[in-house]
């Protein structure tokens, strides 16, 4: 008797590392209930599209890749940001089988299981013990909580996401322990506000192997640098605890990198933010971070036109910029987001004049990236290599974080693997990236 193929499943995510993640759990479950992932939308049994909502350009991709999954298929489940307000994608398309919110796994499921039941096979419903993971084999994302318990005005995302829910320490030591057996090199530890691991928990300890550890940022990541991989702090809010972690940076525990999203410098336009933590000490604390970790590298987020920015508040912000010498930054032009409490602020700025400052703000940080890059060169760095071409290798070290810094590219005399950690000579350095030579294996 033939035995019935394993139905197939198309699957598109967008938005954040956040989605991402929780696009990896989503597929992991469906893996290991026998379901096989199709490459084109035409070829599988359903499509899954996980949506961002955060802003109303990303909404509208959202709704373009569940148009093109209905064109495509037809037969369409929708989950992620986006979904938390169904009622645009409703009006859009009446014809999707099922609409959930962010981190409703167990949703999505049902509705697959609804509309294309498991065929299932315990020869085939083979999942490593890691899980399924859409990185390169040799980073992962670790998101170590969901929500967020800030109040940004010009964010939805507690709305979308709830409250802080942080995972308990022993949950994320043993997951990512996992990652590291199955050989991934680098952990990116991701969150909505990463530095306030655990404050919902009241920093609960959990058991961790013969030890208990408490949900704290830095106990966390203490233990995290323990496990023999690169270690890798994004989305971190400023605030005072964050000075401890850097020991653990200066002793090489973690990775000397700190993603912090600043957004802004002028105390008038973080106040309209209603941004966490004391700003106006930041300077003072970057210097001091630096002085301890001569290596750090710190990227930022900073958002320009946001309403009632002055002039005054956007020269501050270029000055700002100047003395922090931030090494990685992006930059956005504000967009109102429907449900946000800034789309009450008075004092829009322009879509032209949004442009200007965005177009400022980056010339004048390329140059504070080339500045701050040229010191590298005649240094050696570790780099971990992303692709190998047949005569360059693209990687990254430990100053750039996969997709949205710049990278290393280098000549090696032996051919070189996805995935290995290489010592680099650095010969020259341009605006965002730098070139070099193998000088050691």
């Amino acid at each position: 008797m033939q035995e019935a193929s394993a139905p197939k499943v198309s699957f598109v995510s967008l938005g954040c590392p956040k989605a991402l993640v929780d696009s990896e759990r989503i597929i992991t479950r469906l893996r290991a209930e026998g379901y096989e992932l199709a490459r084109k939308h035409d070829g599988a049994d359903l499509v899954i599209v996980n949506t961002c909502g955060f802003l109303d350009s990303a909404k509208q991709e959202s709704l373009g890749a569940i148009g093109e999954a209905m064109a495509e298929n037809g037969k369409v489940i929708v989950t992620g940001c986006m979904g938390a307000e169904p009622e645009q994608i409703e009006e859009a398309y009446p014809g999707v089988l099922s609409i959930t919110g962010p981190q409703q796994y167990e949703s999505v499921l049902e509705a697959v299981h609804r509309a294309l039941p498991p065929a299932h096979n315990p020869h085939l419903d083979l999942v490593p013990p890691q899980g399924i993971k859409l990185t390169a084999r040799h980073y992962a994302y670790l998101k170590i909580s969901e929500g967020c318990n800030n109040r940004c005005s010009f964010c939805i995302i507690p709305k979308l996401r709830g409250d802080l829910v942080s995972r308990p320490a022993g949950d994320v030591l043993r997951e990512a322990d996992r990652l590291v057996t199955a050989g991934v090199k680098e952990l990116l530890v991701i969150s909505q506000d990463t530095s306030a691991y655990g404050v919902d928990l009241k920093y609960a300890e959990s058991p961790w192997k013969d030890r208990e550890v408490r949900a704290k940022f830095f106990d966390l990541a203490k233990e995290l640098g323990e496990l023999g991989a690169w270690v890798r702090l994004q989305y971190v809010y400023p605030y005072p605890h964050v000075d401890e972690v850097i020991a653990l940076m200066t002793e090489g525990k973690i990775l000397p990198y700190l993603d912090i999203p600043f957004q802004h410098a002028s105390p008038e336009i973080l106040k309209a933010m209603k941004r966490p933590a004391a700003q106006d000490k930041t300077l003072g604390r970057i210097a001091k971070w630096r002085e301890q970790c001569p290596e750090l590298t710190l990227r930022s987020t900073f958002i320009v036109g946001f309403p009632g920015e002055t002039d005054s508040d956007f020269a501050y912000l270029l000055d700002w910029l100047d003395e922090a010498e931030i090494d990685r930054v992006g930059c956005f032009k504000y967009e109102p987001v429907r449900g946000a409490a800034s789309n009450a602020l008075a004092g829009a700025v322009p879509d032209e004049v949004k442009q200007e400052r965005w177009n400022a703000l980056m010339a004048r940080q390329q140059k504070i990236s080339a500045r701050r890059l040229k010191r590298k060169v005649g240094t050696r760095q570790q780099v971990i290599i992303d692709e190998v071409g047949p005569t360059v290798a693209k990687g990254r070290s430990k100053a750039d974080a996969p997709e949205i810094d710049g990278a290393v590219y280098l000549s090696s005399r032996r051919p070189l693997k996805v995935g290995e950690i290489v010592t680099a000579k650095i010969e020259r350095a341009a605006e965002y990236d730098l070139h070099g030579s193998v000088a050691g294996f």
